[in-house]
C-alpha cells in the first residue's frame, strides 16, 4: 500500500488543504490499513448520487460519535474531473477526513489505467500489500452499509479487536466508559471472596475451581453473582 504511494503527495480533504509529502507521513497514513480509491466526477450524475452514501457510510466507520475506535479505513479520491474547479466542488460533498491527489498530478490518470477504469463511480479497495480486495465496492456499500468493512477486515486478515460498531445507539445498552474497568473489578473482588470463605470452611483453592466449572455447566452453588 505504502509502495504505491512514496513519492507522492496526497492531500487532506480539510480547510487547510494539509499536505502529507514525506515518506514518513504517507507510512503513517497508510500502513497496517485498507485503502478505497474512489474514481469519481462532480460532472458524473452517478458520482452526484453514490457521494452520500459513502459519506455516511465512511463517516460511520471513523467517527468517535458511531464507533470506540475509528477503523483501519482510508477513502482517496481519485478524481477524474475536467476541471480543477469541478474538482473543488465536488470535494466539498466528500468527508473531510478523505484524502486526495491534486488536480495537476498526473498520477491520477495512472491509477484510473493501473486499475482499467470504466464506469463511473468506481470504488476499488486494497488490501495493505497493494492487491485488489473488492474490484469495485460501490453496489456493495449501496446494500450493506457499514457493515461490508467487517467482510473487508476478515479478506485482509486484519486484526482490530477494539474496532466496535455502537449498537444502533440503544441507551439501554450503553455503558459509561469506567463500566468494563468496575465489572473486572468486582469479578476479582468477588472470587477472592469467594475463595476466603472456601478457605475458611476447609476446601482448597483445587476444589474451589472445580466448582465454578460446575457453576458453569448449571450447577450453580449460589455463589454467583445472583
Amino acid at each position: 500500500m505504502v509502495d504505491l504511494f512514496l513519492g507522492k503527495v496526497l492531500v487532506k480533504n480539510n480547510k487547510d488543504r494539509d499536505e502529507l509529502d514525506t515518506e514518513r507521513e504517507i507510512v503513517l497514513q497508510l500502513q497496517n490499513r485498507i485503502l478505497m480509491l474512489f474514481f469519481g466526477s462532480g460532472e458524473c450524475e452517478k458520482c452526484q448520487e453514490f457521494a452520500p452514501t459513502l459519506k455516511d457510510f465512511y463517516k460511520k466507520l471513523t467517527d468517535e460519535f458511531y464507533v470506540e475506535r475509528s477503523a483501519q479505513l482510508v477513502l482517496l479520491y481519485v478524481s477524474l474531473d475536467s476541471s480543477e474547479e469541478q474538482q473543488e466542488k465536488f470535494l466539498k460533498e466528500l468527508p473531510k477526513r478523505c484524502l486526495f491527489l491534486a488536480y495537476e498530478d498526473p498520477y491520477r490518470q495512472e491509477l484510473s489505467e493501473m486499475f482499467e477504469v470504466q464506469d463511473l463511480p468506481r470504488v476499488v479497495v486494497l488490501h495493505p500489500d497493494c492487491s485488489v480486495l473488492t474490484a469495485d465496492a460501490v453496489e456493495e456499500i449501496c446494500k450493506l452499509g457499514p457493515d461490508c468493512y467487517r467482510n473487508w477486515q476478515e479478506g485482509a486478515e486484519l486484526i482490530d479487536r477494539n474496532f466496535m460498531m455502537n449498537e444502533e445507539f440503544d441507551e439501554g445498552k450503553m455503558r459509561s466508559m469506567t463500566d468494563p474497568i468496575r465489572r473486572v473489578k468486582y469479578k476479582v473482588e468477588d472470587q477472592k471472596k469467594k475463595k476466603k470463605k472456601k478457605k475458611k470452611d476447609g476446601v482448597s483453592v483445587e476444589e474451589e475451581e472445580e466448582d465454578e466449572d460446575g457453576d458453569e455447566d448449571g450447577n450453580d452453588g449460589g455463589g454467583g453473582w445472583g
